[in-house]
């Protein structure tokens, strides 16, 4: 099975914060765009940031493996090199992370490389990397 591309809109608090961070820190990318959003390639799928000044917030933290997750978040699972590389990319670039990255569930099943940050406009990210991806599901 071929897995399809993803499409997901999220607000921003400024169009400029939002190009400058997801096309040039990140390295999305950018597709089409208005005075209001602008669309993003995110490792082959869509991501559309539309100016709404301030964001909805946190709905809350969840504790995962001694760490306060944000939620909402969303992500990708990248190869590790991948990964690595962004990882290097957004320290050089002076992001603060939420989770530094680390390894979660080290030695047990679902093993993965695991990051959190926010764009400029406080949106949580998760990027995420597997030794070996058909752990994505373990239990």
């Amino acid at each position: 099975m071929s897995l399809r591309p993803f499409h997901l809109a999220f607000p921003v608090r400024d169009l400029a914060e939002a190009r400058h961070f997801w096309g040039t820190v990140m390295g999305c990318p950018e597709g089409r765009s208005s005075d209001q959003w602008i669309d993003f390639d995110f490792y082959g799928h869509q991501i559309v940031t539309h100016c709404v000044g301030e964001g909805s917030g946190d709905a809350g933290l969840n504790p995962v493996d001694g760490h306060g997750v944000p939620v909402p978040h969303f992500g990708i699972v990248l190869e590790r090199a991948d990964w690595e590389a962004l990882a290097q990319r957004l320290k050089a670039a002076g992001t603060t992370f939420e989770i530094e990255p680390y390894i979660r569930f080290k030695g047990e099943p679902g093993e993965q490389a695991t990051m959190f940050f926010r764009d400029p406009s406080g949106n949580a990210i998760e990027m995420k990397a597997f030794a070996d991806l058909g752990q994505l599901f373990a239990k």
